[in-house]
């Protein structure tokens, strides 16, 4: 399928590894040029020059801790008109409500709510006075079915989303779309944390922490970053015009409601 979307800029957020550099991926291999945001500036280098080599659009990177404002400056001096915006950070630690103070929830709320509204405030206005604008903001599956070790991020990433329902619906008209994906247990660098938070607490193995949850999921595994990344890339693309204030998400079934 053509994406209709060939020739246009997109922000990715902590694109260098995991479900972000599943996005940015797929997004360079329909024909759109990235700016690419990471803290590890070889890593982000190294993934840069993949996708260059692979897809050969232009990537452009961005070094910096994008939750401050002096990286979301520098990210948007880069590129100030994008019009594919992906909001990505990496989750807080996992751990006991009663063990977190306000800096904890303050650290959460920075990276996991008010970098995204933030980083949407910047781009959003010239999106629609363009015509067109995609926005996809990575949360967690944990934001339909909250899981008790993550609760930082149930709470951080609850806010974005109640902001988000709103604001997308003003938005649409213009041409701009405002939707989340919400992953369940991918093969991430996140995966491994919970599960060595698991194992330690349990005195376990990882690995078998690791196999135990695979094969509690219903596909019997665990999502890879390239199909996360199709998913990002539909919803970037022409086709989704009429998808906004949608939470997708993607689990392998692991969620047992209907709605």
């Amino acid at each position: 399928m053509d994406l209709g979307i060939k020739g246009k800029t997109a922000i990715v957020c902590a694109g260098s590894k995991g479900l972000g550099r599943g996005c940015a991926e797929a997004l360079a291999e329909a024909g759109v040029s990235l700016i690419l945001n990471a803290r590890s500036k070889d890593v982000l280098e190294a993934t840069a020059e993949d996708i260059r080599r692979t897809y050969g659009v232009t990537v452009t990177t961005v070094a910096c801790d994008v939750t401050t404002e002096a990286g979301r400056e520098a990210l948007l001096a880069a590129c100030p008109n994008p019009d594919i915006l992906v909001n990505n950070a990496g989750g807080p630690p996992p751990g006991d409500f009663r063990d977190w103070d306000r800096s904890h929830w303050i650290a959460a709320l920075d990276a996991n709510m008010l970098t995204p509204i933030f980083l949407i405030k910047a781009v959003v206005d010239g999106m629609m006075a363009r015509g067109f604008g995609r926005v996809v903001n990575i949360t967690s599956a944990a934001v339909k079915a909250p899981i008790d070790i993550l609760g930082l991020s149930n709470g951080a990433r609850s806010g974005l989303t109640g902001f988000v329902a709103g604001v997308a619906r003003k938005t649409i008209a213009r041409g701009v779309t405002i939707n989340a994906l919400l992953p369940g247990p991918f093969e991430t660098d996140r995966i491994q944390q919970t599960a060595k938070s698991a194992a330690a607490a349990s005195g376990r193995d990882v690995e078998a922490v690791l196999a135990e949850r695979r094969a509690a999921n219903p596909a019997g595994r665990f999502g890879t970053r390239q199909e996360f990344g199709a998913a990002c890339a539909f919803l970037c693309s022409q086709h989704a015009g009429f998808i906004t204030g949608q939470n997708i998400l993607i689990d392998g079934g692991a969620y047992p409601g209907t709605m």
